[in-house]
């Protein structure tokens, strides 16, 4: 919430005011002491008034002696941040002081894209002339943050308040260090295509050319260069002393391509850049992302491109999870880029057929769906994924074969796939 420029500038000025209550309160109280003192001729209120404003002038000196000895440094849990998880932030700062410290608070700055509570009670802190290890000496806190926006945002500089022992005066300190947090997208659990029998049921199909009822069981071989030291038969290797290996399987895998749509004339202005401000492109990438995902744990090899064609990921193989977070991370920095149409993408598949097609796109209107038109044949299921349809652009996509779900400007992923998966199943069917 924004608030009034009025609410804004007493705000910044009670925090340059370097005393707190009770020091505002003694130095007032001094200046009344002085004035009584002067008025009634009672040099016991001058030397009373000559105290007060002592004190805080001491406080500040004490506080003066704090020093930095080392830039904040942060460890984040996850390293990278997904849009709506919470990530754990731990912060280490190291201070000193020749006087001990009484208890401060710490505010550390969240940069647009990150959401949290970063704010807290700085513990109190030992003389430095008590000596002890950097690390001994270092102040520890841990605060929680979530991802709004996908790109790369910056938490800092932190700024911690200390008070001297008296609550008379307070000084902040500020750690101008920043640290770099990549926000990737988040990845929506999507319901599985399994309902389309024969086209989209991404089942993984092996076969070997020897049966038994289990490993040991199974036709060993002599070990040749270039076999896995994975494959060693250890049994076979101790009976014939000689290292044997399992005899191979052969295995076929269904394919699967998701296509994200970077054609900037389908996005806003913002999609180009990582300021996160399209939410509709950013939708897009989380549609992109959880598709692919959903297709690898549904056992298809699954290749990530762009609308040129251009490779997102490599052949991802199926139940490959770990790869499928590393694009997760790799899709955080994506933009959208000059616009080709989408007629190039027809072309990547002209002399091919698949499994499953997934493209996800943005504004979408008929001359789109024509161009899209020619590729539904080539794919056991086309599926398409829009943000913002125009006019009649889906019925048009759809009599071509495609099984269309509307993002919608709100981005609801789920809801969009579903609405796809199950238009191909009901084709399926007749």
């Amino acid at each position: 919430m924004t608030l009034p420029a009025a609410s804004v500038v007493p705000a910044r000025a009670r925090r340059a005011w370097p005393l707190t209550v009770r020091g505002t309160g003694a130095v007032v109280l001094a200046g009344v002491s002085a004035v009584l003192a002067h008025e009634s001729g009672i040099v016991e209120l001058l030397y009373f008034g000559i105290l007060l404003a002592a004190m805080p002038a001491l406080g500040f000196l004490s506080l003066l002696l704090v020093r930095r000895t080392e830039p904040a440094r942060r460890v984040i849990d996850p390293e990278t941040v997904t849009v709506g998880r919470p990530s754990r932030v731990r912060v280490r700062v190291g201070l000193r002081s020749v006087l001990p410290v009484p208890p401060g608070t710490w505010r550390d700055d969240l940069g647009g894209g990150l959401d949290g509570t970063a704010s807290g009670i700085l513990p109190a802190f030992a003389s430095g002339l008590r000596g002890g290890t950097p690390d001994e000496r270092a102040i520890d806190f841990v605060y929680t943050v979530t991802g709004s926006r996908r790109g790369v945002h910056e938490l800092g500089p932190l700024a911690v308040t200390l008070t001297d022992p008296f609550g008379l005066v307070r000084r902040r300190v500020r750690f101008p260090s920043r640290t770099a947090v990549t926000v990737a997208p988040a990845i929506v659990d999507l319901i599985g295509l399994t309902d389309a029998p024969g086209e989209s049921g991404g089942t993984l199909h092996a076969t070997t050319d020897r049966l038994g009822q289990g490993a040991d069981n199974l036709v060993a071989r002599p070990y040749a260069p270039g076999d896995s030291m994975r494959r060693i038969h250890w049994r076979a290797t101790a009976h014939r002393d000689q290292l044997m290996v399992r005899q191979e399987e052969s295995e076929s895998t269904p394919e699967a391509s998701v296509v994200l749509d970077r054609g900037a004339l389908r996005w806003s202005v913002e999609a180009q850049d990582l300021s996160g401000e399209d939410a509709a492109f950013d939708a897009a990438v989380s549609a992109c992302i959880s598709a692919t995902a959903r297709l690898v744990r549904d056992g298809y090899a699954v290749e990530v491109v762009d609308e040129e064609g251009g490779i997102l990921a490599e052949r991802i193989e199926s139940g490959d999870s770990a790869e499928v977070e590393e694009l997760r991370t790799r899709l955080a920095l994506i933009t959208a880029h000059r616009d080709t149409g989408l007629a190039a993408l027809t072309r990547q598949f002209a002399n091919a057929s698949t499994g499953p097609v997934v493209v996800v796109t943005g504004r979408f209107d008929t001359g789109d769906a024509a161009a899209l038109a020619p590729l539904a044949p080539h794919s056991a299921l086309p599926l398409l994924l829009c943000t913002d349809p125009f006019g009649d652009a889906v019925e048009v996509a759809a009599s071509a074969g495609w099984r269309v779900g509307v993002l919608g400007r709100d981005g609801d992923v789920a809801a969009a796939w579903a609405d796809a998966a199950r238009r191909g199943a009901r084709h399926v069917a007749h």
